[in-house]
């Protein structure tokens, strides 16, 4: 899956979303029913640097697989909502299928 770029974008797309689910689900219910600021802090920063490793494997792929930007453009509004990178996935799994039955 790690082998290509359109690998990577799925698995660094699986793991921001789980991060993001568990910066809203989580870690704002502990800073703002529990007082406990730190929780947002830490999810919120490692979802930030997985966020920004998100937007440099999409543009990889938008190099490599010479996507359309309104294609690239959905990709990335996609993963500004919690559950988008999971509806994203099943197309981009289907991509990564017919690349390897080409090769």
């Amino acid at each position: 899956m790690l082998k290509t770029s359109l690998g990577r974008l799925r698995a660094i797309g699986m793991t921001e979303a789980v991060s993001f689910l568990l910066l809203l689900g989580v870690a704002m219910p502990l800073k703002y029913v529990a007082g406990l600021p730190l929780a947002v802090k830490i999810v919120g920063w490692i979802h930030g640097v997985l966020f920004v490793a998100f937007c440099f494997a999409l543009s990889q792929v938008w190099m490599d697989r010479d996507w359309p930007f309104k294609r690239v453009l959905k990709t990335f509004f996609a993963a500004l909502l919690p559950f988008g990178p999971f509806l994203i996935d099943r197309r981009l799994k289907e991509e990564e299928s017919a690349l390897r039955s080409e090769s």
